[in-house]
């Protein structure tokens, strides 16, 4: 018997709709995602991140992590797995959720599809496999990976459901914020969930590989009529910093990343608490963050908007201008809709409460000469950007 590896000659697995993504490129601008082939940029960052913010952006979500749990015992091992009490979950609906280590420290985030009775698939950005299905013992119920068997598409934007409808995908004008439908599309059903990573209008395409290139022709055939871009990594980073969302692993980090005592973040240190339901009975992390609820907060990701038009970048956070640091930006970006410096920072609070009077203290290159320089912050307790169009159902045409 010969056996042969030839899994190192491929370096990055490619998505179905890579081809498609490789001939529209003009930067040769790629990363990696769970060993996908990615682009960071595809034509412009500006043009992408417009395209998401007043017309329509495509994405390929195919190399999101994607599994399906199924069994007499699923509702709840899910329950047991997650901080939300997932109990009102059902039948076509979405819902966010966290979970968590036994120290009450994030494992990561993701959401929650019912597809049917006792019947979910669960999307994480990280590999996730060996966790969930550590936590399946004693459990009736089946856990398989469909990353590869899947592929995805976001369809986000104030015109993005005027481009599907467009395109072919009838009756959405129905389908709320958080619920998914099937849709016959050219003979082949697609699931279609009104979800997102931008904090806009959008949708999340669900299907099978060999359906995906036929999609993709179809949304793109719509472009004369609508401005429609291929998006990537580096203009969604701009999106979702101004829609407040936060991501595991890069704006703190996760339990199981952590090496160092003290470095891994609970939900309510990574400004997520209000997915923890104490009373909705067991789940990993239960007892831990409970009696970390009872105590007085000792930090916080927090959204800060900063003075100045200069990027502060990877800056410290001081309580006053040259007094106490008190905590560090973990991601910052400049936003060409609000016209202002948004980051998301870690800030250590003072006896149970949230400093006053922040200043950022940054470097920055003019030149080629390094200068510092001092921004006041703002803090701000919802999403810098949350347009009312988000919501809307049925969406406003276009």
């Amino acid at each position: 018997m010969t056996i042969e590896h030839t899994h190192f000659r491929t370096a990055l697995t490619r998505s179905p709709f890579i081809g498609r993504i490789e001939a529209m490129t003009r930067t040769e601008d790629w990363a990696t995602w769970n060993t996908y082939k990615t682009p960071r940029v595809v034509d412009k960052l500006s043009t992408e991140y417009f395209a998401a913010r007043s017309s329509c952006s495509i994405m390929d979500l195919t190399p999101m992590e994607k599994y399906r749990i199924r069994g007499a015992d699923a509702r709840t091992y899910l329950d047991r797995l997650v901080t939300r009490d997932i109990n009102k979950l059902a039948p076509g609906k979405v819902t966010y959720v966290v979970w968590c280590d036994d120290a009450g420290k994030v494992v990561d985030d993701g959401t929650v599809f019912q597809l049917a009775d006792n019947d979910y698939r669960l999307c994480a950005q990280q590999h996730q496999l060996d966790w969930l299905r550590l936590s399946a013992l004693g459990f009736d119920v089946d856990i398989d990976v469909e990353t590869h068997d899947v592929a995805a598409l976001a369809v986000q934007g104030p015109t993005s459901w005027s481009v599907l409808e467009t395109a072919g995908f009838k009756g959405l004008e129905t389908l709320p914020p958080f619920q998914m439908m099937t849709v016959e599309f050219a003979g082949t059903d697609i699931l279609v969930s009104r979800t997102g990573y931008t904090g806009d209008l959008g949708y999340e395409l669900w299907m099978s590989p060999d359906a995906a290139l036929h999609v993709w022709d179809a949304l793109f055939a719509v472009r004369d009529r609508y401005d429609v871009k291929c998006l990537g990594l580096d203009a969604l980073e701009m999106l979702r910093i101004e829609a407040g969302f936060i991501m595991p692993g890069f704006d703190f980090m996760i339990a199981e990343a952590a090496v160092r005592d003290g470095r891994a973040r609970s939900p309510f240190e990574a400004g997520i608490g209000w997915l923890v339901n104490l009373d909705k009975g067991p789940f990993t992390g239960r007892r831990a963050l409970r009696e970390e609820k009872a105590r007085p907060p000792e930090r916080r990701l927090v959204k800060l908007v900063v003075e100045g038009n200069k990027p502060v970048g990877e800056a410290y956070i001081f309580k006053g201008k040259h007094g106490e640091q008190v905590g560090e930006v973990r991601c910052t970006t400049w936003s060409p809709i609000l016209k202002a410096n948004l980051a998301l920072a870690d800030i250590r609070f003072i006896n149970g409460k949230r400093p006053d009077d922040l200043w950022a203290r940054f470097d920055y290159q003019k030149e080629i000469q390094w200068s510092s320089g001092w921004a006041r912050c703002e803090f701000r307790a919802k999403p810098f950007y949350n347009p009312e169009h988000r919501f809307a159902t049925p969406p406003q045409p276009f």
